[in-house]
């Protein structure tokens, strides 16, 4: 694709959106510099803002309410270093395809990507075949006219001449100083039920007397710390479909679905967090798929961004402020 070319096409959009938006509050598009790399795109309708990268990605490196704070994660310098290369977090959210692995999992993403404009509402991202998996990423974006709905469509697809197992894997690094929040299965009494409700999988150096960790009989919280540089992991299968991360009085909120009788990664995981100091990621997946050469796995997200809520301290405070807001959003299948 020529990229300068399709550049001339999204400036020409981004003058129809401002247009529209004098007019009736659509969607704009505008290519702005963002964390020192040129070529992002801001998708904005008034009230929320999503920026997405081109020169490297597939990546959405800021969601945040129109003008306010990112509540993602900016981390530019960070890197790790694989036989395959240099991978660099950046921050935001990006695909990967799970089973997590070195150096399959951390193949570098630092090359310009295809983009073309989704409507008026969207930006699809498409990077290059990854050459150590035969994989192509995509990442389409879709900020709805109103609110601060986004809707991220992923899809993996395998371009190789044998099958693959794999899933979607979305991943969150989110801004730190904040907590993120689980939802545990709905309380059933012994009396009325005795089958176990809902997997939950630790990794070796899962601790749960670290004091980041809150375990209550709604919600499973795990709060950064940027004193306490040791990880801190923990996996569930997520029935209720929605995970959320608290910081500054903003709740961000993801919402996914979940297959009954799939088999997912990670010994039956759809959704995931992780926490080492400041840095948190808020995670969740598509089932285990047998990928055949040509075909596609394709994954959904949800995004909500809520403003000046405060969680209080204990469950009891945090259940009132979160409830009527999970109501608010839609579900996933």
């Amino acid at each position: 694709m020529d990229l300068s070319r399709m550049s001339g096409r999204l400036v020409g959009l981004v003058g129809l959106g401002v247009m529209a938006l004098g007019a009736g509050g659509d969607v704009t598009l505008e290519k702005v510099n963002y964390l020192n790399l040129p070529d992002c795109y801001r998708l904005s309708n008034g009230t929320a803002e999503v920026v997405v990268t081109t020169n490297v990605g597939p990546r959405v490196i800021r969601y945040a309410l129109a003008g306010g704070p990112n509540n993602f994660a900016e981390i530019p310098t960070d890197a790790v270093t694989t036989e395959w290369g240099d991978w660099k977090p950046l921050g935001g959210h990006r695909l990967w395809h799970a089973p997590e692995v070195k150096p399959r999992s951390y193949s570098p993403d630092n090359d310009p990507v295809a983009f073309v404009p989704v409507g008026a509402t969207g930006i699809k991202l498409t990077q290059k075949v990854e050459p150590g998996t035969g994989i192509r990423k995509e990442m389409q974006v879709e900020l709805a006219s109103t609110g601060t709905l986004v809707t991220v469509t992923h899809r993996l697809t395998n371009t190789g001449v044998w099958d693959v197992e794999l899933a979607p894997w979305a991943l969150t690094i989110v801004a730190g100083g904040g907590v993120t929040i689980l939802p545990q299965e709905p309380y059933k009494s012994h009396d009325d039920y005795v089958l176990p409700a809902r997997p939950m999988v630790l990794w070796h150096y899962t601790d749960l007397t670290d004091a980041r960790w809150t375990v209550g009989k709604k919600y499973l919280c795990l709060r950064t710390d940027d004193k306490a540089n040791v990880a801190q992991k923990i996996g569930i299968a997520n029935k209720q479909g929605w995970a959320a991360y608290a910081n500054a009085g903003r709740l961000f909120v993801k919402r996914f679905g979940f297959q009954e009788g799939a088999s997912y990664p990670d010994s039956g995981c759809n959704c995931e967090t992780f926490t080492k100091g400041s840095f948190m990621e808020v995670e969740s997946t598509g089932p285990l798929t047998k990928l055949a050469p040509g075909a596609t796995a394709e994954y959904v997200e949800r995004w909500y961004l809520f403003d000046k809520v405060d969680i209080g301290v204990g469950e009891a405070a945090l259940d009132a402020a979160i409830t009527p807001l999970i109501a608010q959003t839609e579900p996933l299948k």
